[in-house]
């Protein structure tokens, strides 16, 4: 099932941004790289998705190698970042198992 749109395009709130910038120390540029980094592993949010927008959560890391949860929902085939951040030790080690079976 694909789930991402392609070609990848992402929508900023700007609210959002200056959240996950002064917050989390994350850019839009690491956010962004993401999406085009390997490993790159997505789900479904079921907690948090609603009957109108589903939600979903992401690991992946930048091209520095830092290692970045999110969390985002697609609107009109445009990803939005609702929150980036850094990967929880408990993410992290599922990551790096990611990393090592790929």
């Amino acid at each position: 099932m694909r789930i991402l749109p392609k070609p990848v395009e992402l929508l900023w709130d700007k609210r959002n941004f200056i959240k996950n910038l002064s917050k989390h120390n994350v850019s839009v540029q690491e956010a962004e790289e993401l999406f085009v980094n390997e490993p790159f592993t997505v789900a479904e949010d079921e907690k948090h998705s609603t009957d109108s927008e589903k939600r979903f959560r992401a690991l992946g890391k930048t091209k520095t190698n830092r290692k970045l949860f999110t969390a985002f929902t697609i609107r009109d085939k445009k990803i939005r970042i609702i929150s980036v951040r850094a990967m929880s030790k408990k993410e992290e080690a599922i990551y790096e198992k990611l990393e090592k079976d790929s």
